[in-house]
């Protein structure tokens, strides 16, 4: 494992929890979206059907095991949780996400590496995984106002994915016959997605104010 990739993961959990932090300390889930929460459940249990069959590391089972259960334990708070629940604005998270479940999964059966039933639903959870960030910055483009926490939170799923781009360059160059169009297609499509968004992070970090996006 290069630092990139090391790099990446570990922003990824941070973001995992930061959102966590914000949610089980200040009983608040405002600003974020369910439906995102959800595609990324969908994601994750979709990628680690082999956590029981095929052993890699115990860093990568482990890491398998932190992504599914927070991304559960998440939409739990926001769906049951008797004070968190509150909070959430479902008026505002209105994106029609399950309409993404079909495309993703065509597109899995059409273009993939290998025609298993594993290999496509992986494929399918990168596609997904890819688009899984809509419904939050739909949401966060409504609500306008972002507190420190959520926007935190967004920046490093974006900052994770941006590393992993690098570990691919990186492996690229270091590893012979290192070509997997899937994955880098579908990673660079997700990190444009947040181009907006970092444009307007940076901005609000350079002149010390609150983030906020344009409507």
């Amino acid at each position: 494992m290069n630092l990139f990739r090391l790099a990446g993961d570990m922003t990824h959990l941070a973001s995992v929890l930061v959102l966590l932090l914000k949610i089980h300390t200040i009983k608040s889930c405002a600003g974020i979206s369910l439906k995102t929460q959800e595609l990324y459940a969908i994601v994750f249990a979709s990628r680690y059907l082999d956590i029981f069959t095929d052993f890699i590391s115990l860093y990568n089972t482990l890491m398998k095991l932190i992504f599914l259960g927070s991304s559960f334990s998440i939409v739990w708070y926001i769906r049951s949780h008797s004070v968190v629940r509150r909070s959430y604005d479902k008026s505002q998270d209105t994106f029609r996400h399950y309409f993404l479940l079909l495309p993703c999964l065509l597109l899995a059966l059409l273009v993939h590496e290998k025609f298993t039933f594993k290999e496509v639903i992986w494929t399918f959870s990168l596609y997904l995984e890819a688009v899984a960030i809509l419904p939050q910055l739909v949401l966060l483009q409504r609500t306008r106002n972002i507190d420190n926490l959520t926007g935190q939170y967004v920046f490093l799923l974006g900052a994770y994915r941006g590393l992993y781009i690098l570990n691919w360059v990186y492996r690229y160059f270091t590893e012979p016959h290192y070509v997997h169009w899937i994955p880098w297609i579908s990673g660079i499509v997700q990190t444009l997605l947040y181009a907006d968004f970092f444009y307007y992070y940076f901005d609000s970090w350079k002149n010390n104010k609150k983030l906020q996006l344009p409507a």
